[in-house]
């Protein structure tokens, strides 16, 4: 999620507030059932999708804010600060996780539709309150589409562990991260989920690594600029693959083109699991940074521009826009369900809700400059009348 005091080289790297902001609107376009507007996501022409987008951020804007607090002020400030931010993290979930599930309670009540507690999963709840309130104080019970969340809170709460070594042996620190990726995919370790006895949708021991990746990556801008410069065989490279997977990815909607694939390279493909993040997904991931960061250099006039603003304003503020997306990714599925399913109302779902959480985004940004405006005030009239 968004760390408040993103600095590159003193200036804030719009990059950043921009594909963060877009993931955000892809994860609340993919999570409306139905959708067909859900068509222009990345998902749907390559291997990786937004949530490696915000996994690699998360883990690149971790090291840089407490990063520069470790060599400001040493361990004991950074770690208070992760875990001022993984409580903050905690507390947003568990009332997000009692929001929504009022939302879907009262809306499957209003259009008398059961199936949607089914549905969202969180038919347990009203089963065993109980037990299913422990377990989701426990982030092992959670309702669909809240598995990003207690992912990040996971990361984020080891990361006090992981800062210290990371500062002065980044690459062991990666190397150790990527041998424990290869042995939660060897011996299938994850965390256990309420009520089934299933595991985490987003595997923490297998996710972790494209967080350390990020990480390792701002400690390290040498390696970071030489793996970035533009190399035509690195870019034809990256190209051809992307092509590939969008060949895989459309074969999964067209028979045809699946039929062009023979037997033995669909039992080496499959799974493409998200769960355990298959290799195929974050090798779709790096090959898409690449030629992004190739088009998109980090001084980028456009990402300043009035057409970029909106975006870049949901990336400033995403953990309040995720929160308000999941809340309207719902509200938006019983309207296509129970209303009308047309293309126009997809449409028009799809629009109000990327409206309101971009008018969520600039009204925080306008209340957070005010207050910094106002607490500059009041210590600059303090210091005149001392």
């Amino acid at each position: 999620m968004r760390e408040s005091r993103t600095r590159v080289s003193g200036d804030r790297d719009l990059r950043l507030d921009f594909f963060r902001g877009l993931a955000l609107w892809f994860i609340f376009v993919n999570h409306i059932p139905a959708n067909q507007i859900s068509w222009l996501t990345p998902r749907n022409f390559g291997l990786s999708d937004a949530t490696e987008i915000f996994v690699f951020i998360s883990g690149y804007t971790a090291a840089m804010v407490y990063g520069q607090t470790l060599r400001q002020s040493g361990l004991p400030m950074a770690a208070a600060q992760v875990l001022h931010r993984c409580w903050t993290l905690y507390a947003t979930y568990i009332i997000l996780f009692f929001a929504f599930t009022a939302q879907i309670a009262y809306l499957a009540r209003v259009f008398d539709s059961p199936l949607f507690t089914e549905e969202m999963g969180i038919a347990s709840y009203f089963q065993d309150p109980v037990t299913a309130l422990t377990q989701a104080l426990l982030l092992k019970f959670r309702p669909a589409n809240l598995d990003v969340l207690p992912l990040y809170i996971v990361l984020l709460l080891a990361f006090p562990l992981v800062l210290p070594a990371l500062r002065r042996r980044p690459l062991a620190v990666l190397a150790g991260s990527g041998a424990l990726y290869l042995a939660a995919r060897l011996f299938g370790w994850n965390l256990p989920t309420h009520p089934d006895g299933g595991v985490w949708y987003f595997n923490p021991f297998a996710w972790q690594f494209l967080f350390v990746v990020g990480a390792t990556l701002q400690h390290l801008p040498d390696l970071r600029a030489g793996l970035l410069r533009f190399r035509r065989p690195v870019a034809v490279a990256a190209v051809v693959f992307l092509a590939l997977s969008l060949f895989l990815v459309l074969s999964w909607q067209f028979a045809f083109l699946h039929a062009l694939l023979p037997p033995w390279l669909t039992e080496i493909l499959y799974p493409v699991s998200k769960t355990d993040l298959d290799p195929l997904r974050l090798a779709h991931f790096f090959a898409l940074s690449y030629i992004v960061v190739q088009v998109v250099p980090p001084g980028a006039a456009w990402l300043r521009s009035p057409l970029a603003a909106p975006v870049v304003a949901c990336g400033r503020q995403s953990l309040h826009v995720f929160c308000l997306g999941v809340l309207l990714s719902f509200a938006a599925q019983t309207v296509l369900v129970h209303i009308s399913g047309s293309l126009s109302a997809q449409f028009l779902v799809t629009v109000l809700g990327i409206a309101a959480m971009v008018l969520l985004a600039r009204l925080l940004i306008w209340y957070q400059s005010a207050e910094r405006a106002r607490r500059l005030q009041t210590a600059t009239t303090r210091n005149s009348g001392a």
